[in-house]
């Protein structure tokens, strides 16, 4: 079934980037998290009318290139970003980002605020600032899991308890198709970022939202980062886990036209 509803949004490469996209108008640049790619955003494709929405496969994920940096922070994956945005010519977007992907659309926001109307961070990762044992830990983890021992284990616990099926599918659907190299490089932007140091910088509107049952990003995190923006507001999002766009899609798709609309 997920595989079917997948093939309806063709994958496109623009030198080196993947990505999906459906609709039109106001563009809205998806930005998925660590485990994840640009079918974590499908129930939006499938969705979410009156705006162009283009979901990117970062650097190393899906059908894109891993970067040339081996050792990438945030900013590096903003500076691919905007060249991909550039050859769509794509110059005023909302980003809509969820988890490690709000790290990069913090670092882009910071670098090119004149791109950015306004964002909307879905339980951001808030990067460990350096933390070498948190790295450490990650790729522990990844290395007795693999792609397939995460999208077992590790999609479960990441979505609210109740959560549908289809939440915990799509989950693992992205997870089986991790890329080591590019995760690996992902671990390293994670553990070296520090998304408060950007948020500072981003003076325009922002709506950081958290699944009360989030326990990768929890609300307490999540405020911390809704603080750190000059201009942001906070929702909680009452039974939802880390992924709120695959677990409650028409919630999300609320939260994105009452802001971005």
């Amino acid at each position: 079934m997920i595989e079917q509803r997948i093939s309806r949004f063709a994958l496109k490469n623009s030198k080196g980037i993947s990505y999906r996209e459906s609709g039109s108008g106001q563009a809205l640049v998806l930005l998925h998290g660590i485990g994840s790619q640009s079918v974590s955003w499908l129930n939006q494709l499938e969705t979410l009318k009156g705006f162009r929405l283009i979901a990117w496969d970062a650097p190393g994920y899906g059908g894109s290139d891993f970067l040339s940096e081996p050792s990438p922070l945030p900013g590096h994956y903003a500076d691919a970003l905007h060249a991909f945005l550039d050859r769509l010519l794509v110059k005023d977007v909302v980003i809509v980002a969820n988890s490690l992907g709000c790290l990069m659309a913090a670092a882009y926001g910071a670098a090119h605020p004149e791109r950015v109307r306004s964002m909307i961070l879905l339980d951001p990762a808030a990067g460990h600032a350096g933390d070498e044992s948190k790295q450490r830990e990650r790729l522990k983890q990844f290395e007795e899991l693999g792609p397939e021992g995460l999208a077992e284990k590790r999609s479960p616990m990441i979505v609210g308890k109740n959560s549908p099926r289809e939440a915990v599918e799509l989950m693992a659907w992205t997870q089986r198709r991790i890329r080591p190299p590019g995760y690996r490089q992902a671990i390293h932007c994670l553990t070296h970022g520090n998304l408060a140091v950007d948020a500072r910088k981003f003076q325009k509107k922002v709506l950081v939202a958290c699944g009360s049952e989030d326990t990768v990003t929890p609300e307490a995190s999540c405020k911390a980062v809704a603080k750190a923006f000059p201009r942001c507001e906070y929702r909680s999002l009452p039974g939802l886990g880390h992924v709120p766009h695959m677990e409650a899609p028409e919630t999300v798709n609320q939260l994105i036209r009452g802001f971005a609309g």
